[in-house]
């Protein structure tokens, strides 16, 4: 008869110790706004999330629980189970670490451990996965890339500065990241050898086990170029880029009967909604039993240029149905041509339509989201990116609405209001049809597939994204590229046409 042998318990542990000297900051860099949100509540998501991970411990720098705490209870982390204060160094920090996860095991009993930095936000689920599964077999488990670059290990010379000492075979060297991950046993084991050593002195963990638990091989994970660790002021920028211009996918609600659940009784206002995108999304959510305004200029004289007509439906919406959940706008005016020959007229029609109207429709939408908890979704074009001669007014308004997205939703997050932004490629609408004429079957979106993806958004807990919503191709191999790869494959493939 076979014996049951239960799975080892799996914690995540965050350490979070760390100041924002060097990005120039008054405070932690853990808790600097990126993509909407602290990055360590990106960090913190992502171990939520994780199946792999029963629970996870944060150790914050001392000051700085409270923050932590609030950001856990605002966000609803159920996995969290302890915020304690981290240490002085990153060695001190894992030694209480140990001592908190070895409270309450009985004899002979283990535990996983991954130690993570927190200001590493774009954490895979698939290095988690993987990092758990070696587990199994190995004691000890690091996460490292190849490096791109050539390594030379140098000597000072008074004066005379630094001189080239050693080029070693790039080939073998790898870049470390994290999570690193132990029996608790082992890693446990390694410090309290490592305690006897006057002059112990180690960045990080798996150097503590190589060191002091020798014959204890280190197994290496796979990791993702995507996995950064925000320590330098460019790191800020670049990890705020990756999150604008990653393909984040909203998880798609589990059939018909959830989207009903979801949205009966909600109120959904809609601007742009005559035709294309925005009625698509409108008759979507009106399928679902939602109560939905579906405002357009050809169908109930609604300009969203005027700020007066966006007050009076929204305030109608309100008065019918006493709640307004979701607002979305979809209107926007393509003008082509060269900006030294572009008249007055049509300049100022592309600002106040494709700017000063979203604009005036979240000022106008601010008090009933507020009080709704609910969501704001803009729509950009795949030109946000990268501006192209004789499209400078549409693609310049439409980098705007990232600009206003990321801006908005760090604003109204103590509010509780969700702010994102749809970015799909070139989509079959009205709107592109008046601009190029009729093109190939086949070789745009339907409007009625970003509508889908525009629902699964508002009934996600994202904030600050900008989520891509392209064609999928059923060539494509299986595999999953990593977010970095479909970060880099969205910046090389954007199309020059328009959403």
């Amino acid at each position: 008869m076979s014996q049951h042998i239960a799975k080892a318990r799996t914690t995540a542990v965050i350490l979070a110790g760390g100041t924002g000297q060097r990005v120039g900051l008054s405070i932690p860099k853990q808790l600097l706004k990126i993509a909407g949100k602290a990055v360590i509540e990106h960090t913190l998501a992502t171990f939520e999330k994780a199946e792999s991970v029963d629970d996870v411990i944060v150790l914050m720098a001392p000051g700085y629980v409270p923050d932590i705490e609030n950001i856990v209870a605002k966000a609803g982390f159920r996995k969290v189970s302890r915020i304690i204060e981290g240490g002085a160094t990153r060695n001190e920090t894992t030694e209480r670490a140990i001592a908190v996860l070895g409270e309450g095991l009985g004899e002979g009993e283990d535990l996983n451990v991954l130690f993570h930095d927190a200001v590493r936000p774009l954490l895979s689920q698939r290095v988690i996965d993987d990092c758990v599964a070696a587990l199994e077999r190995y004691q000890a488990v690091d996460v490292a890339i190849p490096s791109a670059d050539t390594i030379i290990v140098t000597r000072t010379h008074g004066v005379d500065g630094e001189f080239i000492t050693e080029i070693p075979d790039r080939s073998r060297l790898r870049r470390g990241q994290t999570p690193q991950a132990f029996k608790l046993s082992v890693i446990r084991r390694a410090y309290e050898i490592a305690s006897g050593d006057p002059h112990f002195q180690a960045t990080d963990d798996c150097s503590v086990v190589l060191k002091y638990l020798p014959d204890v091989p280190i197994h290496v994970v796979a990791g993702d170029e995507y996995n950064m660790k925000v320590t330098q002021p460019v790191d800020v920028f670049i990890a705020d880029k990756l999150f604008q211009l990653a393909s984040t996918a909203a998880p798609e609600q589990n059939g018909e009967e959830a989207y009903r659940e979801l949205l009966s009784g909600k109120t959904l206002v809609v601007f742009g909604g005559s035709y294309g995108i925005g009625k698509d999304v409108a008759d979507l959510a009106r399928s679902y039993d939602a109560n939905v305004y579906a405002l357009g200029r050809s169908t109930t004289g609604t300009h969203v240029e005027n700020p007066e007509q966006v007050d009076d439906a929204l305030a109608t919406a309100y008065a019918e149905t006493g709640r307004i959940d979701y607002v979305v706008n979809t209107a926007g005016v393509l003008r082509i041509g060269k900006l030294a020959e572009t008249d007055n007229a049509t300049i100022e029609e592309a600002l106040k339509v494709n700017y000063l109207a979203p604009v005036q429709i979240a000022r106008s939408a601010y008090k009933y989201l507020a009080e709704s908890g609910g969501q704001l979704l803009l729509y950009t074009s795949s030109s946000y990116t990268r501006g192209r001669a004789e499209y400078s007014l549409y693609s310049s308004t439409k980098a705007a609405m990232v600009n206003l997205t990321q801006a908005l939703s760090d604003e109204w997050a103590g509010d509780g209001i969700r702010v994102n932004c749809i970015n799909p490629e070139r989509t079959a609408t009205p709107m592109r049809t008046k601009a190029f004429g009729k093109e190939p079957a086949g070789t745009l979106l339907s409007s009625e597939a970003v509508a889908r993806a525009s629902l699964d958004v508002l009934l996600s807990d994202l904030t600050g994204h900008v989520i891509d919503v392209r064609q999928q191709d059923p060539t494509a191999a299986t595999t999953k590229p990593s977010g970095f790869e479909q970060a880099l494959a969205g910046v090389l493939d954007r199309e020059d046409g328009v959403a």
